[in-house]
């Protein structure tokens, strides 16, 4: 009896976070990061690259941008006519930009981003759980079909087949689900996997990191309790997100250093502009400066 209620309240979950990964619409820049009516008449007008970022950056400093292009260009999306938040980009496919954007499947037809990365990783748990019942309930069958136990008809071949499959499902399913837990424990998407973020001190892939224990809380929230269930719990508003990584011009780096010792001088440090704040992601609550000391070491100075 137990084993059948785990088994049909998995296959529940599975099609309802198959369902919520396939038509949860990608989250998309809001409305600040769009050019003014002025700037983008000014901005089709100019030809020459330099004036084009000149106006780019005019209009990005006010917003929590933390990440350039290779070349240290402002991130601007032609196609949507907008200022790139920090890890979005512009899918060819849904011809959409789209916040936190990981890739897009072809298996769900659609993009996997911040608003449906939780649903995706549920999918991906809960179609692993589900294969690996069917194998669990077959295997009594395919060890009497190799033994010669099993009865002489059609059936078995069945057996043979479904095991099989569900054995080939579990296996490539699992390696995929893997990758991207290992994804969230880093901070990471695909996309900065292959191509690291590049920030004003340079490319850092660990750039995102804030730790294992808050990486998990930024994908899947607070309340431990709606971790299992596809409803979005996810922290931020995906414009925006902590780094811990201090962003200054490194001519002022350079004088901080002569001058004062280097942990004075980190302590002095700041965030652009404008920062994130408690109510756009609580893990800012109580530590909102994130330096990097090392590797794999990460400090937190507090801001208050």
């Amino acid at each position: 009896v137990v084993y059948l209620v785990v088994f049909h309240l998995s296959f529940i979950m599975f099609v309802w976070s198959y369902g919520k990964t396939i038509f949860t619409s990608p989250a998309t820049p809001s409305n600040e990061f769009c050019l003014s009516k002025a700037d983008k008449e000014q901005y089709e007008k100019e030809e020459r690259p330099e004036s084009q970022q000149e106006i780019l950056r005019r209009a990005a400093k006010d917003l929590p941008i933390y990440t350039t292009t290779a070349s240290r260009a402002i991130r601007y999306c032609d196609r949507c006519q907008l200022i790139k938040p920090d890890r979005c980009h512009h899918c060819s496919a849904c011809d959409v930009c789209v916040l936190k954007m990981d890739h897009h499947c072809p298996w769900v037809n659609n993009c996997v981003g911040f608003s449906n990365y939780k649903f995706f990783l549920l999918f991906l748990m809960y179609s692993l759980l589900y294969c690996l019942f069917v194998a669990a309930t077959v295997l009594q069958y395919f060890i009497k079909f190799w033994t010669n136990e099993l009865p002489d008809t059609h059936a078995k071949f069945h057996v043979l087949f479904l095991f099989f499959v569900a054995a080939m499902f579990f296996i490539s399913i699992l390696s995929l689900f893997s990758y991207h837990c290992w994804l969230v424990g880093k901070n990471r998407s695909t996309i900065e996997t292959f191509r690291a973020p590049t920030f004003r001190n340079g490319p850092d892939k660990n750039g995102f990191s804030l730790g294992c224990s808050k990486n998990l809380r930024e994908v899947f929230g607070d309340e431990k309790k709606y971790w299992l269930l596809p409803i979005f719990t996810s922290l931020g508003d995906g414009c925006n997100f902590p780094t811990r990584l201090v962003i200054m011009d490194p001519e002022q780096l350079a004088v901080s250093s002569q001058n004062e010792p280097a942990k004075s001088s980190v302590a002095n440090q700041s965030f652009p502009t404008r920062p994130l704040s408690e109510s756009q992601n609580r893990l800012l609550s109580g530590d909102c400066q994130w330096v990097e000391t090392g590797p794999e070491e990460e400090h937190v100075k507090s801001g208050s």
